[in-house]
């Protein structure tokens, strides 16, 4: 199955500003990019690297004034739900490889710390499987409401799970701070996921946030916002938290001025145009 998805921001700069994006894809997750387009606008150059979780990063020094950068992609992905394995079992922490270790450990917006208490009266009689995981993603969904506009990129995990409201962004957060709390890695991830299969929520579309757990000695696709299988999910970004998969980074004064997203099923003989 494919998916047409990409994006636009629009930036008004007071004066000449750095700015990073990460918006485009790996080139092989559980999708395949096919082809891709992108356009900035004044053509200034931009310079790509690959950060510590193998994401994606663009940096750009924008003039003052207008920038616009627009992306366009084609992935193939499955056309199955994501897997549900209800008995895969959760790894001991002597077990776990090394570089999984730093997923069990608080991090500025997932702060596992202050609420082991809470996670293990909540989810310690849960059986030590991908069930746990499940009934962290099954309370979340059942207590946080989501309200658009509900928090800021200065909003904690933390702070959503007091208030009990939030966006994608937050959901994820709380249940990353929740599996660490009970010693489960889990790491946050943000992508391009389409309406295919269900029915629109009715929001606009955006960038959705959900999250990876280490069950059964690989990690593993939940959404606590969702809290249901879905596809055509296509992952942009990994991280502790959503300051390691941060969709733009601006060092400057600047001012978003028009934002767009889409994730939507294609034929498979759709070609992207040359320019937009």
């Amino acid at each position: 199955m494919h998916s047409q998805i990409g994006c636009e921001f629009i930036y008004e700069s007071l004066a000449s500003t750095p700015m990073t994006f990460i918006v485009r894809p790996r080139e092989r997750d559980a999708h395949l990019l096919l082809e891709e387009f992108r356009v900035v606008e004044p053509d200034v150059v931009t310079h790509t690297y690959i950060d510590s979780y193998g994401n994606t990063c663009w940096r750009i020094l924008a003039p003052t004034g207008t920038l616009r950068l627009r992306y366009d992609a084609i992935a193939e992905h499955s056309d199955q739900p994501d897997p549900v394995l209800d008995d895969l079992p959760i790894a001991q922490v002597e077990d776990l490889p090394d570089d999984v270790l730093v997923f069990t450990l608080p991090s500025r917006f997932c702060q596992s710390d202050i609420v082991l208490l809470d996670a293990w009266n909540l989810f310690g009689q849960t059986p030590p499987t991908w069930q746990r995981v499940q009934a962290v993603c099954d309370w979340v969904q059942g207590n946080l409401t989501y309200v658009s506009g509900s928090s800021m990129s200065s909003t904690s995990g933390f702070d959503a799970y007091q208030q009990r409201r939030g966006v994608c962004r937050d959901f994820a957060h709380v249940a990353v701070m929740l599996c660490r709390a009970m010693n489960i890695p889990a790491r946050y991830c943000s992508g391009y996921m389409g309406d295919i299969g269900v029915e629109s929520d009715g929001y606009p579309m955006d960038f959705h946030a959900w999250f990876e757990a280490y069950v059964g000695g690989v990690w593993r696709t939940f959404d606590a916002r969702y809290n249901t299988p879905r596809i055509g999910r296509v992952l942009i970004s990994r991280g502790r938290d959503a300051v390691d998969a941060a969709l733009t980074t601006i060092y400057g004064p600047s001012k978003l001025t028009y934002f767009k997203v889409w994730a939507d099923q294609v034929n498979d003989e759709v070609r992207l145009p040359q320019a937009q």
